[in-house]
């Protein structure tokens, strides 16, 4: 007897059938996180990856580090030096970045990854309360330690999981938290606060012990048409209680090599560093901070960090007008998009673009506060992209 098909249902091969199920115990064992392309090489080979949509990084800064790190390290053999030295202690890193930020080096605290200035901010300096908003990254409610209050502000869907800035301030007065989370862009969403309106947040919010603001997205944002940068490390000296922190895995590229820093106050840095965070980079990380201050490097980055911006705006659009989705489009290098089809899961149409058609995206089911089926989509070249709209329409046409 066959089998009625069910509204929203994707029909898989018995051998798609079977990727399916190696990939939800991946999923599973990855936890709020995805599983890395190198996990799936290892965990689950049999299965071609075309494209990593998943990972927020973007292509064209990968190729220019490689330009400069195989000109500057590989052919000239300087990578033993890499490799058989120490690196530099995370104060001489910081004495790196402080010209190019425009801040002290005594403010500039060096991670070995954002992830572990992360947690070990969150571990040191929230007292008893945090105010974090949904959806977010899952990190910062997952660090929390045991006998702190989590309160969780939870964004509306009917203003898109947009932050409104009135309400936030209402909701802080009412809560009292210590410590209270921004991430601008947001992650899942993209949402964005612009630069001045995010200052008068930080001046009505004042009396916050800790405001920590994750900006490791901000590269993507832009305010004018010429696709400007924006800098806010310099705040730190005016908003003592203000930690910024920055990743340079997804702008830059280079997840691999684990590379962030933090802005805050000496005092916070003095504490971190005194408690085990003295010598926690590597060779790779700190070639790329020296490389990351240079007029040269900064001005080649640039380019491709504006063709990017450009192509990513053209593939929100392009996605826009695909029958099925609704897509949030924000000031980042992904995009949120809500599946529409009544009875279609996130994680079956992330499986069926992941063995149907190579493209491996992100399930936000797990993104506690979204109300529906959501999945984040990265922007990748533009060749990619493309093949990524054609392969959702051809997904979605079956609806």
């Amino acid at each position: 007897m066959v089998m009625e098909k069910q509204q929203g249902q994707i029909d898989f091969t018995a051998e798609e059938q079977a990727l399916k199920e190696k990939f939800l115990n991946l999923k599973k064992a990855s936890g709020s996180h995805s599983p890395s392309i190198f996990t799936f090489k290892q965990k689950l080979p049999e299965l071609d990856i075309n494209v990593d949509a998943c990972f927020l990084s973007n292509p064209y800064a990968t190729d220019l580090f490689l330009k400069y790190f195989t000109e500057e390290i590989i052919s000239t053999g300087k990578i033993r030096e890499l490799l058989e030295f120490y690196p530099s202690q995370n104060q001489v890193i910081a004495e790196i970045l402080a010209d190019f930020l425009k801040v002290d080096a005594s403010q500039i605290f060096i991670g070995n990854g954002a992830i572990e200035i992360i947690q070990a901010v969150i571990h040191n300096f929230v007292e008893n309360k945090i105010l974090i908003n949904i959806p977010t990254f899952s990190s910062y409610y997952e660090f929390v330690k045991p006998g702190i209050e989590v309160v969780y502000n939870n964004l509306k869907k009917a203003n898109e999981y947009r932050l409104n800035v009135d309400d936030y301030v209402k909701v802080c007065e009412a809560n009292k938290p210590d410590t209270i989370v921004l991430i601008n862009p947001n992650n899942p969403d993209g949402g964005y606060i612009e630069h001045d309106a995010m200052h008068s947040l930080l001046e009505k919010l004042s009396w916050v012990k800790t405001i920590i603001l994750d900006e490791s997205f901000i590269h993507f944002a832009y305010e004018n048409d010429k696709f400007d940068q924006i800098n806010s490390a310099d705040w730190v000296s005016k908003f003592p209680n203000l930690v910024i922190i920055k990743s340079m895995s997804k702008d830059f590229g280079i997840a691999g090599i684990r590379a962030g820093y933090a802005v805050m106050a000496k005092s916070r840095i003095d504490l971190m560093l005194q408690n085990g965070f003295l010598w926690n980079s590597n060779g790779l990380s700190e070639y790329f901070f020296r490389l990351y201050t240079r007029e040269d490097f900064a001005n080649d980055y640039d380019k491709v960090r504006v063709r990017y911006i450009k192509e990513t705006i053209d593939f929100i659009e392009k996605l826009k007008e695909i029958p099925g989705i609704k897509v949030y489009p924000g000031k980042a290098n992904f995009v949120m998009i809500e599946l529409l089809v009544p009875g279609l899961t996130s994680f079956d149409f992330v499986t069926a673009l992941l063995v149907k058609h190579g493209i491996y995206v992100r399930t936000c089911n797990d993104k506690i506060g979204l109300e529906g089926e959501f999945i984040r989509m990265a922007s990748r070249t533009a060749e990619e992209n493309d093949f990524m709209v054609k392969s959702m329409k051809e997904l979605l046409s079956d609806f």
